[in-house]
């Protein structure tokens, strides 16, 4: 894997996964629609970083990450050109959010109940090669996390054996432990660990917390 880093998104997760992708010595180039708003970060990010349109980052990067609202998912990809990403690694990060405010504390998805978003992105652009991360947990423990000396887990899936290797890498370079749930299907359940992930957060104010699997 080259180390080049195409990011979809310049919001919070965008730059926080931006910025973890820096540390450890990876070029990156975050994608936006709104470049003025990233002048501070750009003049704090260093040299390997760069500022382009969702197409310019597309094209930019060995290894993509999509890290928008999960409603805004395929209006950005068809934005950045699918034909840019065909053959390379799209870390998704989304997950299927709707509108609606959660219900004691439990979110709404707009996804039907034996469906995912990245089963729908994966279907609809069948020539890149989704990887699900960094979607079930929260923006200040993706990089690096330290909770009490331990590593937490990263749930990820994906078709492609060679793009979830890429993953692999990437999240233990972040300092995860990492399971690989199989296929695209499991989209599906590790969507939902992200409403798990944020019922404490909405009960009690609790987001410092990551799941892990014990064997």
């Amino acid at each position: 894997m080259r180390n080049r880093v195409g990011i979809l998104g310049s919001g919070v997760v965008g730059r926080v996964l931006a910025n973890g992708f820096l540390k450890h010595g990876y070029q990156v180039m975050v994608g936006t629609r709104q470049p003025d708003n990233l002048k501070e970060w750009l003049a704090e990010a260093g040299d390997m970083a760069s500022v382009g349109t969702f197409q310019d980052a597309a094209r930019f990067g060995d290894l993509v990450v999509l890290a928008v609202k999960g409603s805004s998912a395929e209006y950005v990809l068809d934005l950045a050109g699918a034909a840019n990403m065909h053959e390379k690694t799209v870390i998704d990060t989304c997950n299927p959010i709707s509108n609606e405010p959660p219900e004691n504390g439990v979110l709404r998805y707009f996804t039907p109940q034996n469906s995912s978003l990245m089963e729908h992105l994966q279907m609809k652009y069948s020539r890149i090669h989704f990887v699900k991360a960094f979607n079930s947990v929260g923006n200040g423990l993706m990089v690096n996390p330290e909770l009490k000396g331990q590593k937490p887990t990263m749930f990820i899936c994906g078709n492609d054996e060679k793009a979830k290797s890429e993953v692999k890498i990437i999240l233990t370079q972040f300092g995860w432990e990492f399971a690989d749930m199989g296929g695209v299907e499991a989209a599906r359940p590790i969507e939902m660990l992200a409403v798990l992930w944020c019922i404490p957060g909405f009960l009690r104010h609790e987001w410092e917390h990551a799941f892990k699997l014990i064997k």
